[in-house]
């Protein structure tokens, strides 16, 4: 009787075992394919050493997955969503449901994503009964072996000046004498806060910084939504570090941000253009200007952001688009530097991939690199969300430059 309990035991242990050696696939299936769409194909760059217009260097390796708990029940509603989900994205990005192949004889010996009316993506369900503990593994804050660059379809987009070769020659030569991964510092103790502007303060900055310029006798900027939130929150940030920084009052800042060029290239991209199509943009500003505070705070501050747009706008199509890295090493190395990541124009609140809209969105990474956070105000007001990360002291110091310049804008006649 013993001996055949305890056979009984090791045929359940070896039954378990092989449950968590082995994955068992449910189902798969293909979404809808995409419809009213012609035969399309795009071309990818040459094999070997792939053009990257890396400006800003990023780490490697992502920060840790965060995991939650998910109800059993839930599982097959979400499944259901992100097949629909996926049917949706490949109707509007119908290319990723193509094929690779070589281009037709007599065109050029290259590759190409080829798209044909019933083309579909395969979709994967994978059940597994074993212990998770075994996909720990998968998600890991480890440094990437190598530095491969990514694929970058640029075959749409004119160049006439030649800023496909620079990228990949510059790549070349990034990837073949840096064999290590860069180090990115650490910050800790650093805080994530986000802060809004309303529509109603967004205007208020506009009035201020038009009345400002009227009184000084110049020409007000081109004063934006982009252009005030910017200005407002680069003259917070430089206030409140100004409280703890050591003489430099002469000294330059930059904000580097991102601007869209989709629609100032010639021809103009369309808005769907799938592919990467923004520019820096450099703006410049004595940190003391800029630290006053006030309406001539605001002015300097914004008048620089504005400046640094019709710049980058000016230099689509040119030779000052092949000069962007030097430009970027050339401020990095003479100044104290701010980066923007984000957009209000990326709607991040309207997204739905099954789940119903975010309630709220954070670019995390920020903590890590110490940029501006920007999107659209998850109330729908009109309004912009700024994510900023600091040190707990640096932040007490924003929050209070941020509050009291908002109760000076709504005071101001």
């Amino acid at each position: 009787m013993a001996t055949a309990v305890a056979q009984e035991q090791q045929q359940q242990q070896h039954h378990q075992a092989c449950r968590c050696r082995s994955p068992h696939f449910a189902t798969i299936s293909s979404p809808s394919c995409p419809r009213h769409h012609p035969r399309a194909s795009i071309r990818l760059p040459a094999a070997g050493k792939l053009p990257a217009a890396h400006l800003l260097r990023r780490p490697l390796a992502p920060t840790p997955a965060r995991r939650a708990p998910l109800p059993l029940a839930d599982v097959h509603a979400i499944v259901s969503n992100l097949k629909d989900s996926l049917s949706r994205v490949l109707n509007a990005f119908y290319p990723l449901a193509g094929r690779l192949r070589l281009t037709p004889p007599g065109t050029s010996n290259r590759y190409e994503l080829h798209y044909r009316p019933g083309d579909g993506v395969a979709f994967t369900v994978a059940e597994y009964a074993g212990d998770d503990s075994v996909f720990d593994g998968l998600a890991t804050d480890n440094p990437r072996a190598d530095a491969s660059p990514p694929v970058t379809d640029r075959s749409h987009v004119p160049d006439p000046t030649g800023l496909y070769d620079a990228f990949f020659k510059a790549t070349s030569t990034s990837t073949t004498n840096e064999t290590e991964a860069v180090e990115m510092p650490m910050h800790s103790e650093k805080l994530l806060a986000t802060f809004t502007l309303s529509r109603d303060d967004i205007q208020r900055v506009k009035d201020v910084v038009a009345a400002e310029a009227t009184r000084r006798g110049a020409t007000p900027p081109r004063c934006t939504t982009l252009v005030a939130t910017l200005g407002f929150v680069w003259s917070c940030y430089q206030r409140a570090k100004e409280a703890t920084s050591t003489g430099g009052d002469g000294q330059n800042t930059c904000l580097l941000f991102p601007v869209d060029h989709r629609s100032r290239t010639n021809p103009p991209l369309p808005a769907n253009y799938l592919g990467n199509c923004v520019g820096p943009a450099f703006a410049l500003a004595p940190k003391a200007a800029l630290a006053g505070g006030g309406a001539g705070g605001l002015l300097s501050a914004c008048a620089a952001v504005a400046a640094a747009i019709d710049e980058a706008v000016r230099g689509v199509g040119t030779d000052s688009m092949c000069a962007w890295m030097d430009r970027f090493r050339e401020v990095a190395g003479a100044m104290s530097m701010l980066t923007v990541a984000g957009s209000q124009r990326f709607r991040v609140y309207e997204m739905d991939m099954g789940f119903g809209s975010p309630e709220k969105v954070d670019i995390v990474s920020v903590a890590r690199t110490g940029a501006l956070a920007v999107a659209e105000s998850r109330r729908g007001d009109g309004g912009v969300e700024v994510g900023v990360p600091l040190t707990p002291d640096d932040m007490d110091r924003f929050s209070k430059c941020f509050a009291d310049s908002i109760t000076g804008l709504h005071a101001h006649s």
